[in-house]
């Protein structure tokens, strides 16, 4: 089975910075006016998912809340630092999760449309988190 999650966005390059940039995944592809839309796809290479994010004339308008999260797992504690020295290089600021199980097992941050992301330690391999 493969995962896409696919979500409309006000600014697809922004998005495509952060994800590539912060949380190192890798663009994977991307179409330009297809049917009035623009979009990106995102992930780790070779995987089994990814992230699409589209952008068109209209808006998007999405509800979410404090428990909608993106949960990424770092398998290596390199992987775990190196995305940590990102959010700070970015000037990104933590967010204090609903879910105290985040706060205690990870980082809560933004993602440039204001969905929350966090990065679990919850997996790292060479690690005793």
């Amino acid at each position: 089975m493969v995962f896409r999650y696919a979500r409309h966005s006000p600014d697809i390059n922004r998005l495509a910075d952060f994800y590539t940039h912060v949380i190192g995944l890798k663009l994977i592809s991307r179409f330009e006016a297809h049917n009035g839309y623009n979009g990106i796809f995102l992930g780790p290479k070779g995987s089994s998912w990814h992230l699409e994010f589209t952008e068109s004339d209209e808006p998007p308008n999405h509800s979410f809340d404090e428990e909608d999260n993106l949960v990424f797992y770092p398998e290596s504690s390199d992987e775990w630092e190196t995305i940590l020295q990102q959010i700070k290089v970015h000037g990104l600021s933590e967010v204090v999760p609903k879910n105290p199980y985040w706060f205690d097992h990870g980082v809560m941050i933004l993602d440039p449309d204001g969905y929350r992301v966090v990065i679990s330690k919850q997996r790292i391999k060479d690690s005793d988190n």
